[in-house]
């Protein structure tokens, strides 16, 4: 029988630690408050505040019952494990290691969330692609990038609403408008915003050369409600309505109704043309305007625009966040964690999560030095 005792104590350790940061005492007691709330007969006559009380209630439950189990897990397992050892019974020793890999897995995912400690992280991402240097390539690369995001969305279960693409041409795209739906996912995609950088041969060059493309990505936090923090003078606005030719090809839906809105005193412009109606259009480009503009004013107000639009660098050469080398030799490597990968294939079908934790790490890490 294989000696568990020394994983059982880290275990516990890691459960107990994570009841204090997930505050578990606390969110019971909030829980039950909304409970009573949500069970009031006149909830709904207020659907925004329906909505809001609903929505955080079950995201206390989620995180109560996410270490409920893992607690309940590793009880069992030691519960197990002394058993095992009273009657001397081997048998025991593959239901434990399951329990303890399951527990393992759990608490991983536990700490991962741990690490998001930014005002807006659980909120969903409006998320912008673009292409840089690298001509043709680069738009190539940037419909690459987008594959990847979608299909990294696509594993985490998180709902994907792409609003604009425009053709690159010869071939990809030039940029990409897309929003991520789900807890968390700014949090997970500010470590995405930046500038990436691509080596290969190029399927573009008749001399099978290597070529090196870029593509940025940056990454706000989506508001379904922003009217506290940002006013929108109708008069400031420029709306222009055209035929969508269906840019992207296959990532968007052909309309009538596309919408384009530039806010004239910021320069800022949204587009969106997935919708089925040119309402639905200005309503959503609407929102994600609203999104950008409070992003905008948080960052004037607060002074910190690293803390959450990241640094803004030209898409061009020293100023990528991350290189992809699929030649001369196989590697991903994040040039501020440090982390190296072999297999970028894989990270370009959408295993992201290696290296946005370890991004995540290494943030919490800058700000304990500073």
């Amino acid at each position: 029988m294989q000696d568990f005792t020394d994983v059982l104590v880290d275990l516990e350790r890691r459960v107990e630690e994570a009841e204090l940061y997930l505050r578990i005492g606390l969110s019971r007691e909030e829980a039950t408050q909304l409970e009573s709330k949500a069970s009031s007969p006149g909830l709904w006559d207020n659907q925004e505040e329906a909505k809001k009380v609903t929505s955080q209630l079950a995201t206390l439950k989620a995180d109560i019952e996410r270490w409920e189990r893992v607690r309940r897990e590793v009880d069992d397992a030691s519960a197990l494990f002394e058993l095992a050892k009273e009657e001397d019974d081997d048998s025991l020793e593959s239901e434990i290691n399951l329990l303890i890999e399951s527990v393992v897995g759990r608490l991983d995912e536990i700490e991962l969330f741990a690490l998001f400690s930014g005002e807006h992280d659980e909120n969903d991402a409006v998320c912008e692609l673009h292409s840089g240097a690298g001509g043709t390539d680069a738009c190539d690369w940037a419909e690459m990038l987008l594959r990847m995001y979608l299909r990294w969305a696509e594993g985490k279960g998180f709902d994907v609403e792409l609003h604009e693409a425009t053709d690159g041409g010869e071939a990809g795209i030039s940029s990409a408008t897309f929003l991520v739906k789900g807890r968390f996912a700014f949090g997970f995609l500010q470590a995405e915003r930046g500038v990436h950088r691509l080596v290969r041969i190029s399927p573009f060059d008749s001399n099978s050369r290597r070529h090196t493309a870029f593509a940025s990505l940056s990454v706000v936090p989506f508001f379904e409600e922003v009217s506290d923090e940002v006013v929108i003078d109708d008069k400031e606005l420029r709306i222009d309505t055209y035929r969508s030719s269906g840019a992207g090809g296959q990532h968007v839906n052909v309309t009538d109704s596309a919408v384009r809105i530039t806010h004239l005193p910021t320069g800022v412009v949204v587009a969106c043309q997935n919708e089925r109606s040119q309402h639905q259009n200005k309503d959503r480009a609407m929102q994600m305007l609203a999104a950008k503009l409070a992003h905008r004013q948080r960052i004037e107000r607060k002074e910190e625009m690293n803390a959450l639009a990241g640094e803004q660098r030209e898409v061009a050469w020293g100023s990528q966040i991350r290189s992809y080398v699929l030649h001369p030799y196989q590697q991903v490597k994040d040039l501020r964690s440090n982390l190296e990968l072999g297999n970028p294939e894989s990270v370009l079908d959408g295993n992201l999560d290696p290296l946005m934790e370890a991004f995540l790490q290494w943030q919490r890490s800058q700000k304990a030095d500073s």
